[in-house]
Order: structure tokens, then sequence, then C-alpha cells
């Protein structure tokens, strides 16, 4: 366990020293003063100094489009990708890599373990159940599988039940399978995901791994969510990648989440934002210098034991986790692409109201990973700067450049983009006045507008094509003219861009800036 008290904070207020808690707290405000900094200055402007605001919006109209264009070109390139990954005989491959791998220290790819974590709380069992019959389902030997399902104990009996009919149908598949309940009100604990994955790997190394001699260099641990269901070739794809990685115990493992296990049960509304959320991973498969680690992914266990596991007290454990790691190696650790797909649930709920509640929970819960702006810088600025970093190695600038700019930026245009493309671009017109809308320039402005949003449909056509064919099986019970809906929902982006885009993440940043801090929110699952 590393000595460096601040990689265990979850917020200001877990800092000793008054000017560090001040530092960390002014970061904390950065994310949303940022966004609210934007929308200020773009009303000021459209007062004050029409003329440059609408200059500003044609050119950041201009800028969004040549944007989305080359995402789609990167979306496209992920797909191709997958989908050749997906045909690749991945542990034909594991048995043409050299026998013996002296940085790891193992003789052949046989000596390689998968340890899964799975956490749960209150979901139904037809939901968890098609998960463990996708694990069982893969090509990698079961004998070096094992399998921990991390029960909430705030789940109640329902969830015991669930647990335990899994155990029965599931039990000898597996090397091990674990069931690890995770108690509730530990101390200093937000009970959620991170706390509940940090108590199983705890109890995992303490009773299992470390019991069996397992050397931790030899056991890669995978978290997915309940109701992620691997691809067949998933673990011999991730064993390949692990091995070939320059810095094995130094990298994270990133899959491409497709959100279409009941794609056709979703509202359009939460099919759009499901295929949106997984286009945007499959962009930045191919940007993994970029990338920081998302809901179901792998890791080194030998990292996880090094930084002492999850954080106990943080809200999105899966971006943190990558943060954690990277300060601790002081900037020598990455996430690698691995091209490969696991498919997991869109929001659904009994009804389209409900859907719509979770949809937007859900968003500002993704949102609310703002939090670690303020965890990653205050830890660039102790590894520069402060006497505690001593002789250790410098995380390199250009570094905390690609990850910090390409982070901060991100957020930023989550809460902004959308509002400034569909609803401050016509500010100059009601607050500049009548000199102002007597100019050329305000008569063009919306006419400049909307033959950029025109153009930038492509991405919305090539994004509706892309959908159709990530679609599974179409269920007997929907027609064929589904597939017309299925064309004619992405015609609610604009909707969706600020409803369940721009909007939670304004609010969960505000909620930051503020110290108005979100605890986990769970996302219920359900099959209709």
């Amino acid at each position: 366990m590393d000595t460096r008290h601040y990689l265990r904070a979850g917020k200001a207020s877990d800092l000793s020293g008054v000017s560090e808690r001040r530092m960390y707290r002014f970061f904390e405000m950065l994310p949303g003063g940022l966004i609210w900094l934007t929308f200020g200055v773009l009303i000021l402007g459209s007062k004050f100094v029409p003329m440059w605001v609408a200059l500003f919006i044609i050119g950041f109209d201009i800028y969004w489009l040549f944007k989305t264009i080359n995402l789609s070109f990167h979306m496209r390139a992920s797909y191709q990708q997958m989908k050749r990954y997906r045909e690749i005989d991945w542990l034909g491959s594991l048995d043409h890599l050299p026998s013996t791998n002296h940085q790891l220290s193992i003789k052949s790819w046989h000596d390689i373990y998968h340890l899964i974590i799975i956490p749960m709380y209150k979901e139904p069992l037809d939901v968890v159940s098609p998960t463990f019959e996708a694990l069982a389902g893969t090509d990698y030997p079961k004998d070096h599988m094992i399998v921990v399902l991390a029960v909430e104990e705030g789940g109640g009996q329902d969830a015991r039940h669930v647990a335990e009919s899994l155990k029965k149908d599931f039990a000898s598949t597996f090397f091990r399978f674990e069931i690890v309940y995770h108690p509730q009100g530990l101390p200093g604990e937000i009970p959620g995901k991170g706390s509940n994955e940090a108590w199983a790997g705890k109890q995992i190394k303490e009773h299992v791994i470390d019991t069996l001699q397992i050397p931790y260099e030899h056991i890669i641990v995978s978290v997915f969510d309940a109701d992620t269901v691997v691809y067949p070739k998933y673990f011999s794809c991730l064993t390949y990648h692990y091995l070939t990685a320059k810095k094995p115990t130094r990298t994270s493992f990133q899959p491409i989440p497709l959100f279409i296990n009941n794609i056709w049960e979703a509202p359009a509304l939460a099919r759009v934002i499901a295929f949106s959320s997984t286009f945007w991973h499959l962009m930045n498969q191919a940007r993994p210098e970029k990338k920081v680690t998302f809901s179901s992914h792998s890791m080194p266990f030998k990292a996880l034991v090094d930084i002492g596991f999850w954080q106990t007290n943080v809200v999105s454990e899966d971006s943190r986790i990558f943060w954690q790691c990277f300060l601790y190696y002081e900037g020598d650790y990455r996430v690698e692409s691995l091209h490969y797909p696991v498919s997991m649930d869109a929001n659904v709920a009994k009804s389209f109201w409900g859907s719509m509640k979770n949809l937007y929970l859900q968003q500002r819960r993704w949102a609310y990973g703002a939090a670690d702006i303020p965890y990653y810088l205050f830890g660039f600025f102790k590894n520069r700067f402060s006497a505690e970093a001593g002789s250790s190695r410098k995380i390199p600038w250009h570094k905390i450049y690609n990850y910090g700019f390409y982070t901060i930026e991100g957020f930023w245009s989550w809460g902004t983009n959308a509002l400034i493309i569909l609803v401050f671009g016509l500010l100059p017109l009601f607050l500049g006045g009548e000199e102002f809308n007597l100019t050329i320039l305000s008569y063009n402005l919306p006419r400049i507008t909307r033959v950029l949003l025109t153009l930038a449909m492509v991405g919305i056509i090539s994004s509706a094509y892309t959908a159709i064919l990530l679609l599974p099986p179409r269920p007997p019970r929907y027609g064929k003219w589904h597939y017309i809906i299925q064309v004619l929902q992405w015609f609610l982006v604009p909707i969706n861009m600020i409803i369940f885009g721009a909007i939670p993440a304004i609010e969960a940043q505000t909620r930051l800036m503020f110290g108005r801090y979100l605890g986990f929110w769970f996302t219920p699952k359900m099959r209709k």
C-alpha cells in the first residue's frame, strides 16, 4: 500500500492539511466553473459584443462539424477492426507465442488465471444468469477461471436466492466459484460498486489466491457489471494482449461495451443514448493514448494489489481505478484497446417514464465522473511540485497535457456543446439589439448554422447504419417495421443531446462545484 495519502482521497475533506483541502476544493470547482463561465461569457457577449459571439458560434459549428466527421471515421475503423478481432482464433494465437515469458515468470499461457468479479445488488435472475452462461461458454480453460459473485448485503433475501441459484447451476463449471457478501455500513464507505468490488477483491486475495499461492503477475482481474455478457473469445483475446503488452502489469485492457442486450425492449430515446454510448467507446478504441477505463474492463491483479484495491469512497470507481494506477506508478500506466466487445443492457424500466428517469440518473452518475478531474490534477501537482515526491520519477508533461486536456475538454463538451449549437447560437439575435440585427451577419447566422447542422447529419446517418449492423436478432414479437423505427429514432438526437446529455452533465458538475456530492446510484436492471 502506498504511503501517499492523497491517492485515497475521495473529496477535499478527506485531506488533512488546510492548504491541500483548499487546492483540492479549487480543482473540484473547476469543471462546473468552466461550464458556467462559458454560459456567462456567451450571454453577456451576446448583449455587448454580439458580432464576436456570432463569429464564435459559426466557428464552433464548423469545428463541431469536422469533429463529427472525424469521429465517424474513427467509429467505422473501430467497427471494422472489432469484426476482424471477433474472427481471430485467439487460442491458436496463444499457442504460437514464445513458450516462456520472462517478464511475467511463466512457462506458457496456461499459467494465466482469470479472476472475474461481478458485483450484484438487486438484479433479478433473468438479468444475471446470461452473464454466467456467457462466462461458461467462453473458450478459455475453465480450470483457470475464478468467478466471484460480489453481493451487496443490502440486496436482502432476494439477492441471496439469486446468488445461491447461480452457485447451484455454475459452481462446478469453474476452477472456483465464490460468493462474497459485502456488509452494510462499513466506516468511510460510499455504498456502491467500488466498495463492493474492493471488499470482494480483498477477501478473495486472502482466502483463495494467497492460500493457493498463485503469483499475482499470473492473474488478470476483470470486473463486469451484473448484466455484462462476454463474447466467446474474450478471455483468450485478453490473455493474448496481456502476454504481448510491453508492460503487462502496468496496463489495463478495455473492451468495447455494446449496450444492446435488451435494445429491442428499450424506448427510442433510451436506444439512441445506448447506441451513442456504444459509438463513443468505439471511437475511443482508436485513441488509446487518451483512454481511461470504463465500466466492464480488465487489469493486472498485481497493480490492483499494489494500489490497495478500489477506492471505497468514490462514485465512479471504473475510471478512478485508472487514475489510481496512473498516479501510483507516476505516469507509467496505460489503457490498451482490446477491439473486442462485451454486451450490456440499455436502460429499460417497467414504464416509459420510469425508463426516462433511470436514463437521466444514469447519465448524471456517469457525468459525475468529473470528480476524477480534481483527483488527478491534485495528484499531478503533488507529483511535480510537492516535497513528498522527493526524488521519485516525475510524470512527463506531455502525459499530463494529453490526459488532462482531453478529459477536461470531454466533460466541458458534455455539458456545453449541445446548448452552444442548438440554443446559444440564437442569443445574439435576441440580445444583440437593433444595430446587430440590421447586419448581414445577423441575417446569415441562423442560415449558416442550419446548413452546418444539415451537413453534420452525415454523421447521424452513419450512426444509424452502424446501429442496424450492431442490432442483435429481432425477437419474434417485434415486427419487421421496427427496423424503420430503428432508423427514424436518430431524429431524436437533438432532444437527447440536451435532456439526457447536457442537463445531467451540468447538474453533476454543478453539484461537485458547490460540494453537494452525489452518492452511488444503482441502475435498475430488468427484462420485459
